[in-house]
Parts: C-alpha cells; sequence; structure tokens
C-alpha cells in the first residue's frame, strides 16, 4: 500500500502547489511545460531507460505512449477551457466522476471481477464522490452554452489517462522507456502551444514548473507501480487513488486554506474511509 500512499500524497502536493501558484501569479500552463523537463530528467538519472530496447521490443506499448503524450497536455487545456466556460465546481465534479470510466475499464478490459466486498467498495466510493462534490460551497453561474462539450472533454479525458497508465504498467521492461517518451512527447507539444501562444516567459514559472515536475514524476511513478503491485485489482488502484487525492485534499483545504467543510463533504469523507476498506484485498 505504500506506492499507493505515496502516489496520493504527491498528487495532492501537486494541487496544493498549483492552488497556490494561481495567487502568486505564477503562469501554470508554463510551469506545467518545465514540469515536463524535471520529469524527463528524472526518469533518465533514477530509472535508465532503454530507448533502443524500447524501439526494438515487439510488446513496446506504442499506442499507449503516443496517446498519453498527447492527451496528458491536451488534458490541461480542456480544462482551462471546462474552468473558463462551466466554473471551477462543475469542473472538478467532471474530473472526481471520471472514476466511472476507469471502473468500467476494470471489468470490460481488464478482465476483474466484481463481487460481494469489491462490488460494494465502488459503490460506496461512488457516493463518496456524489457526497464531497455536493458539498462544495462555490456556486457558478450563467454557465456557457457549450460547457457541457469541455466538461464531457474533462470526464472522458482523465478517465482514459487512467486506464492508459494501467495498460503502461503491464509494459513490464519497457516501462521507463515509455515514461521517457511519454514525458518527452507530452513536453514537447505544450511548449509548441506555448511558442504559438507567443507567451512571456518568466523564471518563476521555471521553478515553480521544476518543483512540480519532481512532484508529478512521484505521482505517477508510484501511481503506475501501484498498478503493478496490484495487477489483479485494478478496481483497488483506480478507487483508492481518486478517492484518497479527494478526501486528503479536502482535509487539507479545510486546515491550511480555511475553507469549510459542509455534512456533505464530513459524509463523503466518512465514505471514501469505507469504501476503501472494503476494496483492500482480503
Amino acid at each position: 500500500m505504500f506506492t499507493l500512499v505515496a502516489s496520493i500524497s504527491c498528487s495532492v502536493a501537486v494541487s496544493v502547489l498549483l492552488k497556490i501558484a494561481r495567487s502568486r501569479q505564477i503562469d501554470v500552463a508554463q510551469a506545467i511545460a518545465f514540469n515536463y523537463v524535471m520529469a524527463v530528467t528524472l526518469t533518465v538519472l533514477l530509472l535508465n531507460p532503454d530507448p533502443q530496447g524500447f524501439i526494438h521490443n515487439p510488446t513496446t506499448p506504442y499506442w499507449v505512449v503516443i496517446a498519453l503524450g498527447l492527451l496528458l497536455p491536451s488534458i490541461f487545456l480542456v480544462m482551462a477551457k471546462a474552468v473558463k466556460h462551466a466554473g471551477i465546481v462543475l469542473s472538478d465534479a467532471a474530473q472526481r466522476l471520471s472514476l466511472i470510466i476507469p471502473l468500467i475499464a476494470a471489468v470490460l478490459i481488464f478482465g476483474e471481477s466484481l463481487q460481494g466486498f469489491k462490488l460494494l467498495g465502488i459503490l460506496l466510493g461512488l457516493a463518496a464522490l456524489w457526497c464531497l462534490t455536493l458539498g462544495s460551497k462555490q456556486v457558478d453561474s450563467s454557465p456557457h452554452p457549450h460547457a457541457m462539450h469541455w466538461l464531457l472533454g474533462v470526464w472522458v479525458g482523465y478517465g482514459v489517462i487512467d486506464v492508459l497508465f494501467k495498460q503502461l504498467a503491464k509494459s513490464g521492461a519497457a516501462f521507463s522507456s515509455s515514461l521517457l517518451i511519454t514525458f518527452s512527447l507530452a513536453g514537447v507539444l505544450l511548449f509548441i502551444w506555448l511558442l504559438s501562444q507567443k507567451v512571456t516567459w518568466r523564471l518563476r514559472n521555471l521553478y515553480a514548473g521544476l518543483l512540480l515536475g519532481l512532484l508529478n514524476f512521484g505521482n505517477i511513478y508510484f501511481y503506475i507501480r501501484a498498478h503493478q503491485q496490484f495487477p489483479d485489482n485494478p478496481t483497488l488502484v483506480f478507487s483508492a487513488m481518486n478517492i484518497g487525492v479527494i478526501c486528503v485534499g479536502t482535509v487539507i483545504g479545510a486546515i491550511a486554506f480555511k475553507e469549510k467543510l459542509s455534512r456533505s463533504s464530513l459524509l463523503g469523507i466518512g465514505l471514501a474511509i469505507c469504501a476503501i476498506i472494503a476494496l483492500v484485498p482480503r
């Protein structure tokens, strides 16, 4: 379970950093671009990837790597559009509820059987997500007419990324090389987009991006390792990761940023804890 706890911790730290970044006038797009520079560097230094072996390996998951390389920077742009046209609350809810997609994939693609405590855990998890979503105190008024299109993009995008990371975890020896190519492709695409926007580069965005990259690398690395640790129980990883991040993030928001917790939020946290307990392998 250490890998799951480590991944959740890194993911929450990423969210906290992005929240602080906006208040410090840091360009999040630039920070995310530089985050991939750090992620690539850490992959090379710590994981010793073998790109040549990756290319010549017949089991190399090319389509997964390319899809992730395209989706990782794209989902950032889609999320930005969703926040702009639909508001933060609805966009956040769409991201949270994307858990439904990998849970369906666990059954249809990865052949997992959902019975007993697993089924109970999933139902409790979805109820927890719903309560946490309802628990938000913010209300977004007058959403854009095309807001649902962007919200759908957020929901599908994050759900598909979760499924692709599970597929990447199955690549075995090509794991480190897959990460290297994924991070490199994502970074190149985002830098191309930023250059096309003719942005003004700031040194503080570089520093924020390097720290973000350290945390994001840890998040993705431990998340994939968790899938490798529980190869026959993707539901546990999908659910524990999503629910854990939301619960820990909610508590930190209340403690560090003085965000109020409604009764729905507290109920959601309680249900989430019960869901994770039910999903733990026996």
